[in-house]
């Protein structure tokens, strides 16, 4: 880094945490990763409300794009995994689910937001304790908690001495681990991908404008892979929020149909 200021600036943790708009070093603190995730509620929220005023039954274009979002969580997610009477009760949760995660995964590709809503631990943490709070109630609605609890930490049909081994990694796995890993997932992917846009974009900006002429063409290079990223992250976005809602409902119909 050149010591004026100018020169190449790689992405560094510090872009996860953004100085403060206002309220500093109080519980109020605002910073734009906050505001991030206030635009893309507030579009989401938006685009849905319009879609869904007015509703005909020959479908306006919006409607009918908001009817065929709606039906690929409901039918690729909710159906395939829970199947179709009992997928019904959590398409609701699934969708939400779906659409959060998408919409804060792409505001890191998004020109003037530019980092997603999901790279900073807080959101990825939420929905993953929802989704493991919809597994656990599903699970004790449809077998009872004792019953519940029981089979998910004591698997039946195995030697008794083995449950000195079993039971704690049941434990861990399926009450500590399934949120982390949801959690990891998630944050790994939108913060890996952050680091990659600005890397190349970074790259592309030092060596078209402040790179020796013989270096110059190599900006082609890094344009063109920002390019590619761009819409490989554009891809990711999507297929983390679809990965999240399909192993939300994989959980939930493991704690219905037990073991």
């Amino acid at each position: 880094m050149a010591e004026d200021g100018g020169g190449f600036h790689g992405p560094t943790i510090a872009d996860f945490f953004p100085p403060a708009i206002f309220g500093e070093g109080t519980f109020y603190e605002f910073n734009r990763v906050m505001m991030v995730r206030l635009i893309a509620t507030a579009v989401l929220v938006t685009l849905f409300l319009l879609a869904s005023r007015n509703l005909r039954l020959v479908p306006s274009r919006g409607q009918s794009i908001a009817e065929m979002a709606l039906d690929f969580v409901r039918v690729n997610i909710a159906e395939e995994v829970l199947g179709k009477e009992r997928g019904k009760s959590w398409v609701p949760l699934l969708t939400v689910i779906f659409f959060a995660v998408f919409a804060m995964n792409i505001t890191g590709v998004i020109p003037g937001l530019n980092i997603a809503g999901s790279s900073v631990v807080g959101f990825p943490l939420v929905v993953a304790v929802v989704a493991w709070i919809a597994f656990m109630v599903a699970g004790i609605r449809a077998h009872g908690a004792l019953h519940f609890f029981r089979e998910q930490i004591f698997p039946p049909g195995v030697p008794w001495p083995l449950y000195f081994i079993l039971a704690p990694i049941e434990l861990v796995s399926t009450f500590v681990l399934r949120p982390l890993t949801l959690t990891i997932r998630l944050l790994a992917n939108m913060m890996s991908g952050h680091f990659i846009l600005v890397l190349a974009f970074a790259a592309t900006n030092a060596l078209f404008l402040e790179a020796s002429l013989a270096m110059k063409p190599l900006g082609l290079l890094t344009w063109g892979a920002s390019i590619a990223f761009y819409g490989l992250e554009v891809f990711i976005a999507a297929l983390q929020a679809y990965i999240f809602a399909l192993l939300t409902a994989v959980y939930i119909s493991l704690s219905v149909e037990g073991h």
